[in-house]
């Protein structure tokens, strides 16, 4: 005899398939009908996940033990730089004379008064690239770009990078007492990372360093990726003013080549050499490519300004 659900009973739940009727009314539930029940009860972000046991049984654990999916934050760029052991108040490996050792010295006083020019200069115009050149070799640009970088670093808050853009005479890894940890044409071809490249040798100044000379370096500093290097860097590193060592302008095309990537320049002349002339040729060499931010005279009379 056949047993027929009352009428009204239709209707009253889902409606389910024959199989899975019968196997529902022999064991009362199946795993997957108590799947079902349990999505449907509990809200989405409370729904916990199963896990098998050793036995084989399903063994609930709350959403909250399940591994974090969420990458690691990674430190920005500038933290990422490598910090290297320096001391400007004694490395004895230093080439040149570094004002951080005589604080007190006229030296040491003149630098800090062109950091605090040339920074009221580059903020009120929206600035922060500034070349560091001379009209031929000898007149200081090395010194006088190490120095002006050290005390642009003592300002609080702030980024300073120094790069070593004379690949006809490299030298501020020498001015410091540091190591170069390869030539500066993988970074500007792209092949090495800005992170991989500079030194920290103080918490607010990262160095540049260049180990190899170059002949080729108008053609480098030419280059389209040089100019996205450049870019990328400024961007990456975050920092308030950029300073770019460079070959004396009239000596080589490779300060030419470069000016468009600069705000301004920085001319360092020498007291006991450089002559009116040649500031005039310079001055003619810059003209309609980037602006003359100043003059420094390095090794001047102490009747003389440091500063034109």
């Amino acid at each position: 005899m056949k047993h027929f659900a009352p009428s009204k009973a239709i209707g009253a739940g889902p409606l389910r398939g024959p199989r899975e009727t019968r196997k529902d009314d022999k064991d009362g539930m199946t795993e997957q009908g108590f799947k079902r029940f349990r999505r449907r009860r509990a809200p989405a972000a409370a729904t916990p996940f199963t896990a098998d046991t050793e036995g084989g049984s399903r063994l609930a654990v709350p959403a909250s033990a399940a591994p974090s999916l969420l990458p690691a934050t990674l430190p920005e760029p500038w933290d990422r730089i490598r910090q290297v052991p320096f001391d400007g108040a004694g490395h004895q490996e230093a080439r040149l004379p570094l004002v951080s050792r005589f604080r007190t010295a006229p030296a040491a006083k003149s630098f800090d008064l062109l950091r605090t020019r040339l920074l009221h200069t580059l903020k009120a115009r929206g600035w922060k690239r500034v070349a560091v050149t001379a009209p031929a070799a000898g007149c200081g640009t090395t010194f006088s770009a190490v120095n002006l970088a050290l005390s642009l670093a003592r300002v609080p808050g702030s980024r300073t990078v120094l790069m070593d853009m004379n690949f006809r005479r490299p030298g501020v890894a020498c001015a410091l007492g540091l190591q170069a940890p390869a030539n500066m044409t993988g970074v500007l071809s792209g092949t090495v990372l800005m992170e991989e490249h500079l030194l920290r040798p103080l918490p607010s100044l990262a160095v540049g360093l260049n180990n190899a000379a170059d002949q080729n370096a108008a053609e480098i500093l030419h280059s389209g990726t040089c100019i996205e290097t450049l870019d990328g860097l400024m961007l990456r590193s975050g920092a308030d003013v950029a300073l770019f060592d460079l070959p004396p302008v009239l000596e080589h095309d490779d300060t030419a080549a470069f000016l468009p990537q600069v705000d301004g320049v920085l001319i360092i002349s020498d007291g006991t050499s450089t002559t009116a002339a040649q500031l005039a040729a310079c001055e003619k060499m810059l003209a309609g490519h980037t602006q003359l931010l100043g003059v420094v005279l390095n090794r001047a009379r102490k009747s003389d300004s440091s500063l034109l």
